[in-house]
């Protein structure tokens, strides 16, 4: 009989786990730990919980009474970032096309990134070399912070979800408070797919939401490394063309050397082909930063060379062979400035550089330099127009494209050339760090026509 009684005294000590819940079928479900009646035993007190015992139990935090405004708020505002950050992302990842809206997460970005980098340029960055080194990792790693921002955003505003529905949540090992951190967890290892399980949604719409983030994630993540080759790819299409203006036109280049070191060589006709191929460049940099307008931030390899100072250029030649240089036509060296034209306008739109005000223009070609330049020519025996008006119908093509090349020098802080230079400089290509500069073009040893195969 005693034996008896100890067996019932032991079974009715222990802790039971009993699921309550509170009828509706949206109200959340949690466990509680409760004593069941047991008989008296000596030293013990009735009514007593197993604290011990408890941890051994899953857990679920208790779902408050109601939902806040507070709430409402909160899962509103997380619903309208999730959707604003989905549409950048395809605005920029997946349209390839320049995007219209004022207000947008990538503008606001880069406006207040680039003005503190720039800054911090201004600041700290005293050498030349130095300063430009500075700036050419603007554009890498912007690249990198606007993918950042979106991926940190779209968890908070799913943890904002979870929190502002009041979504029950199961956590399955130890104990943790139902607070924000714990749904921010629940984002985070959700979007990044990790399946760790500690913290689990209960509720039906807490589950579509984890599915649908688990699956965003994985998109998201992956667009954004599909992104990554286009963009490279682009940016080495466009640089090409400006290593090969390096012979041809200097370092920096310079609409005159490009036109003098034809002539010089009597090979006057080769420009309209070389322009030809420069008006696809320039179709090429307007398709290009226009559904990637990050490239405009990506410098080149040379501090001499740019992206800017290489339009600047096929501009400032075409403008010269329209009005300066006497031919048959000139219609190539028109198409080839419309093209430029095009892409100095819309590229200054989509970067929202602001053109300087006309009286504020820097002039890159003086009076004086006009004369010295048609002497050039001359001298280079290139057939001139006729005198009257050259000036001014230069000037005229001139002021239809130098307020946007301007804007977007100032606006990247890339030097623009000038119409003339001087020649003495030696190029990139002539330069070495264990040699002198070599002769420059004109003036490496070539044959002549009138020597033979085996001289």
């Amino acid at each position: 009989m005693e034996s008896m009684t100890q067996a019932a005294h032991a079974l009715f000590s222990l802790p039971r786990c009993t699921l309550r819940g509170r009828g509706g079928a949206g109200d959340a479900f949690f466990f509680k730990v409760q004593k069941t009646p047991s008989l008296p035993s000596p030293g013990s007190t009735r009514g007593r919980v197993n604290l011990e015992a408890a941890h051994d139990c899953v857990t679920l935090p208790e779902k408050l009474e109601g939902v806040s405004i507070l709430h409402i708020l909160v899962g509103v505002v997380g619903l309208v970032l999730v959707v604003a950050i989905l549409i950048e992302g395809f605005e920029t990842v997946v349209q390839p096309r320049r995007v219209a809206r004022r207000y947008r997460i990538s503008h606001v970005y880069y406006v207040v990134f680039w003005r503190l980098w720039r800054w911090v340029a201004d600041a700290w960055c005293n050498k030349p070399r130095k300063r430009a080194a500075f700036l050419s990792t603007f554009g890498p790693l912007s690249l990198l912070g606007i993918f950042t921002t979106w991926t940190i955003g779209l968890i908070f505003a799913f943890a904002m979800l979870h929190w502002g529905l009041r979504d029950s949540i199961q956590i399955n090992f130890g104990s943790s408070p139902q607070n924000f951190g714990t749904y921010l967890y629940l984002s985070g290892t959700t979007f990044f797919t990790l399946g760790y399980g500690d913290v689990t949604p209960i509720h039906p719409v807490g589950r579509v939401l984890a599915v649908a983030e688990a699956g965003l994630g994985f998109g998201f993540l992956a667009a954004i490394l599909s992104y990554l080759p286009a963009l490279f790819q682009a940016y080495s299409r466009r640089e090409v063309s400006i290593s090969l203006l390096d012979a041809r036109a200097g370092s920096p280049p310079t609409a005159m050397q490009l036109i003098l070191r034809a002539a010089r060589s009597d090979s006057i006709g080769a420009l309209e082909p070389f322009l030809a191929e420069w008006e696809r460049w320039a179709a090429e940099l307007l398709e290009s930063q226009l559904s990637f307008p990050v490239l405009a931030y990506y410098r080149s390899q040379h501090d001499n060379q740019s992206w800017v100072a290489a339009l600047a250029t096929i501009l400032d030649a075409c403008a010269v062979m329209m009005t300066q240089v006497r031919s048959r036509g000139n219609y190539q060296a028109q198409v080839t400035f419309a093209i430029a034209r095009h892409a100095a306008v819309d590229l200054a739109l989509v970067l929202r550089a602001k053109a300087p005000d006309p009286e504020k223009l820097v002039d890159r070609l003086q009076p004086l330099e006009f004369a010295k330049m048609r002497s050039l020519l001359e001298g280079a025996q290139v057939g001139l127009s006729n005198s009257e008006g050259a000036e001014e119908s230069l000037y005229a093509l001139r002021q239809m494209y130098e307020p946007f090349i301007q804007a977007l020098a100032t606006k990247l802080l890339l030097p623009l050339p000038l119409h003339l230079t001087d020649d003495s400089s030696p190029d990139n290509w002539q330069r070495s760090a264990w040699m002198k500069p070599t002769p420059g073009i004109g003036a490496l040893p070539v044959a002549t026509p009138n020597e033979g195969h085996f001289g």
